[in-house]
């Protein structure tokens, strides 16, 4: 292994270890709603739906027909709210942010968690491989 091999794999290492440490943190949920994202190979394009909530006085994210706790891991037959469509990061990102009418994100870091997902969605419709959202 060169040193540069071995550099690029210490500071890979390092990332992980920052990022699983930063995975732990609170997170405040977003009163707009959250994201599905999902990438089509056949059609060539990354979807997003974005299904709306509400937040209840514990925090969490509940269903705003029902008032049931919506869980990270159920499965749910809720329908999107909206369902944004597009090519690259750049162009969902646009769409969800930018233009008329209420946009689904309202806490930065939704927004650069959204980001960041975009980015490896885009990233798996190039190479032709499985995204997995976070």
């Amino acid at each position: 292994m060169t040193s540069s091999e071995a550099t690029s794999e210490g500071t890979a290492l390092s990332i992980k270890v920052i990022d699983t440490k930063l995975s732990q943190r609170f997170i405040e949920l977003d009163p707009h709603g959250y994201c599905l994202i999902t990438v089509n190979h056949e059609s060539n394009e990354i979807i997003v739906r974005h299904f709306q909530n509400d937040i209840d006085d514990q925090g969490r994210a509940i269903d705003p027909k029902t008032g049931a706790v919506i869980g990270c891991d159920e499965k749910r037959k809720a329908e999107p709210a909206n369902i944004f469509r597009g090519r690259s990061a750049k162009e969902i990102g646009i769409k969800l942010t930018e233009g008329d009418g209420k946009h689904p994100i309202s806490r930065l870091d939704h927004a650069l968690y959204l980001g960041r997902e975009l980015q490896k969605a885009e990233n798996c419709l190039i190479n032709g491989t499985t995204y997995i959202q976070d």
